[in-house]
């Protein structure tokens, strides 16, 4: 793989941790950053040594692929500027704060040749990898995502900022077109959901049960998939999944058998940015493109759709 001259837009919380990985990773070369604060900017910088640009448009000239990790709000704009200028993107999720916007990405980074990936970075988890050869047809999905309150992505509902990720996955299986959704969901401490649930009905006879919570006193990450010959289960924080195998136990009787499948130690941060560079490289479609990230946004909408009209029914 050659080289890839990368930078990255935002050097927060996460677009830090971008930087850091992309200026170890092999087949990487990273330029320089930028972030709307310019003193945290020239500290992550200094941190890797290199450049600390004034904009973006000064970063584009000197980069292949970028990591955007701004705010949820400015996704759009920076997106297309990055793409328009003929860079390759990994965007964090969601990939826009309106479909419409998504949408509108996916079809310039068509037109622009361009990869465009979106950080769904739990498709990367070694727990999830470790299961994926074992799941056959799934009839039913549990998904379970709860977190202790804090600033961080409290700007956008809980659904756009810790459900979308179960909404990938679930969508990462093909289960079919999305037939009935039902939901629920509340805000606690911040001005929008902090707490939403959500049924959801596939072509496939698929059913899946997502909820999320950001005001959990404890982190919590698990998937369970049921199918013909038994169930899975995934412990995202673990990074451990578990095979249960329907089989004819003592007399006849049906039993299960259980088999560990241990992800391992990988990172799955570094294994996305890996997988970016690479279909940068090849010009391949990435693990996580822009239709994906797109279709798991419309579909996040769709859930808070029911939401409203839930809330509305009550208060009829």
């Amino acid at each position: 793989m050659r080289l890839v001259r990368v930078g990255v837009i935002g050097v927060g919380h996460l677009g830090q941790h971008h930087a850091r990985i992309y200026s170890g990773l092999s087949g990487a070369k990273l330029v320089g950053v930028t972030d709307s604060d310019p003193a945290r900017a020239h500290l992550i910088a200094e941190r890797h040594g290199v450049i600390a640009y004034r904009d973006t448009a000064m970063l584009l000239k000197e980069v292949d692929a970028v990591s955007v990790a701004v705010p949820t709000s400015a996704h759009h704009a920076v997106t297309k500027a990055c793409l328009e200028a003929d860079v390759h993107v990994l965007v964090e999720k969601p990939i826009a704060a309106g479909t419409g916007q998504a949408e509108e990405l996916v079809e310039l980074a068509r037109r622009r040749g361009r990869i465009l990936q979106v950080g769904h970075v739990e498709r990367f988890n070694p727990a999830l990898l470790a299961v994926r050869p074992y799941i056959r047809d799934p009839r039913f999905i549990e998904c379970q995502r709860r977190s202790p309150f804090g600033e961080r992505g409290t700007d956008v509902d809980v659904v756009l900022d810790l459900m979308i990720h179960d909404l990938d996955i679930v969508l990462s299986f093909q289960p079919g077109r999305v037939e009935e959704v039902r939901a629920a969901g509340m805000s606690v401490l911040s001005s929008t959901n902090d707490v939403a649930n959500a049924r959801i009905s596939f072509s496939s006879g698929c059913v899946a049960n997502l909820t999320a919570s950001r005001v959990s006193s404890t982190r919590l990450r698990k998937l369970r998939l049921y199918q013909a010959e038994g169930y899975l289960s995934v412990d995202y924080h673990a990074r451990q999944g578990i095979l249960y195998r329907r089989r004819v136990g003592h007399g006849g009787r049906p039993a299960l058998e259980r088999e560990m499948l241990n992800g391992g130690t990988a990172d799955a941060l570094t294994m996305e940015l890996d997988a970016f560079l690479r279909a940068a490289t090849a010009g391949t479609r990435p693990v996580v493109s822009g239709e994906d990230g797109a279709a798991a946004l419309a579909l996040a909408y769709r859930v808070l759709e029911e939401i409203g009209a839930s809330a509305q029914g009550r208060q009829l």
